[in-house]
């Protein structure tokens, strides 16, 4: 499955001015009925994110299994390759499938309002994430933060998608600075039997726990009273779009609140976000090499893989190159200049490649570090693309470091894993 290979349009970077005062509001979560898969049904009905594959790998996904949650998130599987996947009739049929899991008895609504916990276990990394709905209101006032644009036409998708449905199927990733006492919990109720418990064809696992005793309902709501701020790290779409059908619906039913996972920062796992470029801007490699000597220390035949903050890997004609950045480019004191993916757009992309706006550029694509550095020399080996760019990942601080301050990370800056499955929980409006 296709899921690290973007090439559709990105915003570039920027940055907002901080306001020159902020009010000590604190993060608002509430529990919620969430619709659930039955058990024993659960992995034949979560499903990776609808924005992680393209229509024809979900068909091939979804292909026997009437019920895969694509026929929900990805309704136009059901329909004629030609439809637009934007079209009424899609949304519609995404609505008609979530009713008949529903009145079949596949997914249940949980009678009384719950928080709940949902562990992820990826090879030998371990997350675990509080469930929970999270305020509209505080998304729009920023409360909630943000570290990404987002584009219009993203958005109305999903407030499409929502109001056919009137759910949210797909929940937002948020962040937290770990606390302590919320540690100490989740530790001891972890320990007891979960309710779901599968291994994802991926090789995924995910378990999940319900809290349903009003003293540990209590004790949550009251931990996230002490956390000033929650952090979007995947789902701003989905975010954006729950604040507008708020708004539309004034309020009306479970409208104020939108579907979140949220998880302390040191459990959080970013891989790298690798950029391949179509062309070398009519410089041949010694010149693109004599070029980046200037910001560079170069070693030749050096790792795919970078080892730490401000070095990369660069892949051309056959050989990777280690790129470490010299002294002299380096400002630390500024969390936003001190991304290596502002450095790669500032002091490479644009002046020696010519890429002044990834957003509107077709000379460059963005690979999930999820598939590895192999993937990179794939493509460029294959003469498609001439050469590719291996980055660090993005630590959870910097990300933290740069919404605290009201700023916007640049485009593909972090790509977290392991994804949160569909339909493991539901939020009905």
């Amino acid at each position: 499955m296709r899921t690290g290979l973007f090439l559709d349009t990105v915003f570039s970077c920027a940055r907002k001015t901080k306001p020159l005062w902020s009010p000590p509001f604190m993060a608002t979560i509430r529990p919620f009925r969430a619709l659930r898969p039955s058990p024993e049904l659960a992995e034949q009905i979560c499903e990776l994110p609808y924005d992680v594959m393209s229509s024809e790998e979900a068909r091939e996904m979804a292909a026997g299994n009437a019920l895969s949650f694509l026929h929900v998130s990805k309704p136009e599987i059901d329909l004629a390759p030609a439809t637009d996947v934007h079209s009424t009739e899609v949304y519609s049929r995404g609505a008609e499938n979530l009713d008949r899991l529903i009145a079949d008895g596949h997914l249940r609504l949980d009678d009384h309002p719950c928080y709940y916990l949902y562990r992820q276990i990826m090879a030998h990394h371990s997350q675990i994430g509080l469930v929970a709905v999270s305020s509209c209101e505080e998304y729009q006032k920023n409360i909630i933060k943000k570290h990404e644009f987002t584009r219009p036409e993203k958005e109305d998708d999903r407030v499409l998608h929502m109001e056919a449905l009137n759910a949210q199927t797909g929940p937002v990733f948020l962040t937290y600075r770990a606390q302590p006492g919320m540690d100490e919990f989740v530790a001891r109720k972890t320990r007891e039997a979960p309710e779901i418990d599968f291994t994802a064809p991926d090789k995924v696992r995910h378990t999940a726990w319900v809290i349903r005793e009003k003293a540990d309902i209590d004790f949550i709501t009251g931990e996230f009273e002490n956390i000033p701020n929650t952090y979007i790290a995947d789902g701003h779409h989905r975010s954006a779009a729950a604040a507008r059908v708020f708004e539309s619906r004034k309020g009306a039913g479970n409208s104020p609140w939108f579907l979140t996972v949220i998880f302390p920062h040191n459990q959080m796992q970013i891989l790298a976000y690798n950029r391949v470029l179509k062309d070398l801007n009519g410089r041949t490699p010694a010149q693109v090499l004599e070029k980046l000597a200037v910001i560079f220390e170069i070693t030749e035949n050096g790792p795919a893989k970078p080892a730490g903050k401000h070095s990369l890997g660069f892949y051309l004609a056959g050989k990777w190159h280690g790129l470490k950045l010299k002294q002299e480019f380096s400002n630390d004191s500024d969390a936003f200049e001190s991304l290596d993916v502002t450095i790669l757009q500032q002091h490479v992309l644009t002046p020696i490649f010519g890429i002044d706006d990834p957003r509107t550029s077709n000379r460059i694509a963005f690979v999930g570090g999820i598939r590895g550095t192999v993937e990179l020399e794939k493509l460029v080996n294959s003469g498609d693309l001439a050469c590719a760019f291996s980055m660090y990942p993005t630590s959870i601080e910097d990300l933290m470091a740069i919404a605290d301050a009201d700023g916007v990370m640049p485009p593909k800056s972090t790509w977290f894993e392991p994804k949160l499955r569909d339909a493991m929980f539901c939020h009905m409006l």
